[in-house]
């Protein structure tokens, strides 16, 4: 518990005692609850990220939190990611093996994780390659909760209804907007994602560590840097940005970064990097980095050193990198679609655009104009601090639980709510 104080304690100093103060009387109501999230990585994805702080400020104010990880061979993760794709608007042909394949790996994932997943209190359940665990666990004693990390807007609606007919055993589940929402018959909650100020991708560097970047890929520390962190992934339109910056470069000279790896559940990642790495070829001034799933500190610092951040995403969930890039208070161009629109506040926190025209002339105007970098850049860091840092997705966690817990009512008042019990607990009986 020593430490925990301590992790609240370091929290305090960023988002004011205030916060932490919430976080304490909510986790008081949920203490002892034991809470297991499920999801297919331990690392390349934001998921992982953000589970990777969330689960001990969650353990810092009383849960019993812990995290598991499916497992399956590359087939599997090839028909995910097809999932992936459709949930996200495209259409798929996916076989009735594929879909065989898809149930098996659950199925034998629900045998091996079945006692976690029985004695946990809350099971919460990230994006469709977990999602038909619940199928094949019963009974169920705790609350299930589906998350779901995709823009699930406009999906493809054949593969939609098969992930349906999981999703509605559900006792309830999470969207990052109200527009990626459908029609459920249990009750739905918004929960942006966040980030972590105190993690090696978001933490202050010194000016050595930020230079460094130069040095170690060639940069040049005399020119402008314009820089895109993200899986290499077609719905991230890396093609896209070097087309924008080609244009933007005709009338000011600066380098355009590329950065980006790949994640255990993402076998296309490979795919799209050759092809980004053929368009670019022979380019000045475009560098195309793959980088290792570990290079958090790179990727902080290659952020630091960018006077602009793209994320001219087509289709996105959310963007971690854009509340990175924020966090840091650079201004950033992205694309008009998804949770991108929650983040960058156009000409406020940075600009939304719709095409590479659109995103050259934005770094054309940011380029020339330094002041309104700074101004753009001031705002956006304010921007995160009180809406997307990890002690507000936590207390919206906790708060969603406390609703489950007691029949999801539309609004909670702490001081006339109980507190939960739980069998680990040497307390009485459970509030419900």
């Amino acid at each position: 518990m020593e430490n925990g104080r301590k992790l609240l304690e370091r929290y305090a100093r960023v988002v004011g005692s205030q916060v932490i103060a919430q976080l304490r009387e909510l986790g008081a109501r949920l203490e002892g609850a034991k809470v297991l999230h499920v999801n297919s990585t331990a690392y390349g994805g934001g998921v992982a990220e953000i589970l990777h702080c969330m689960i001990p400020l969650m353990q810092a104010v009383g849960v019993q939190a812990s995290w598991e990880v499916i497992q399956g061979p590359p087939e599997f993760f090839e028909v995910t990611k097809a999932f992936h794709h459709a949930l996200q608007g495209h259409r798929v042909d996916l076989t009735e093996e594929d879909l065989k394949l898809y149930l098996d790996v659950n199925q034998k994932e629900a045998q091996r994780l079945e006692d976690k997943l029985k004695e946990a209190d809350f099971v919460i359940i990230h994006d469709p390659q977990p999602a038909y665990l619940i199928k094949y666990i019963s009974p169920r004693r705790g609350h299930w909760v589906w998350r779901c990390h995709i823009d699930l807007s406009r999906p493809f609606y054949p593969v939609w209804r098969f992930l349906e007919k999981a999703v509605v055993k559900y006792e309830a589940s999470i969207f990052s907007m109200p527009e990626f929402s459908q029609p459920l018959p249990h009750p739905q909650f918004i929960v942006p994602p966040s980030i972590d100020p105190f993690s090696d991708k978001n933490r202050e560097l010194t000016a050595e560590e930020v230079f460094k970047v130069y040095h170690e890929f060639g940069l040049d520390p005399s020119k402008p840097l314009v820089l895109q962190v993200s899986r290499f992934d077609p719905f991230k339109d890396p093609i896209g940005v070097i087309k924008a910056a080609e244009m933007a470069q005709r009338y000011i000279p600066f380098q355009l970064v590329l950065a980006g790896g790949g994640a255990a559940d993402d076998p296309e990642g490979e795919r799209v990097y050759q092809e980004v790495v053929r368009v670019a070829k022979g380019k000045k001034d475009i560098v195309v980095l793959k980088l290792p799933p570990t290079a958090h500190l790179t990727i902080n610092a290659l952020q630091r050193a960018a006077d602009i951040v793209l994320q001219k995403s087509l289709r996105e969930g959310f963007g971690l990198t854009v509340t990175e890039a924020m966090w840091k208070g650079k201004p950033v161009i992205g694309g008009a679609t998804g949770g991108i629109k929650l983040q960058v506040v156009d000409h406020h926190t940075g600009f939304l655009v719709h095409t590479p025209e659109g995103a050259a002339l934005r770094i054309r105007y940011l380029l020339f104009y330094e002041d309104k970098r700074r101004e753009i850049g001031y705002k956006a860091r304010e921007f995160v601090r009180q809406n997307f840092l990890i002690t507000r997705h936590v207390r919206d966690y906790l708060s969603l639980m406390l609703s489950v817990c007691m029949g999801a009512p539309d609004r909670l008042e702490l001081e006339t709510v109980e507190s939960c019990v739980w069998p680990s607990s040497t307390r009485a009986a459970p509030l419900l």
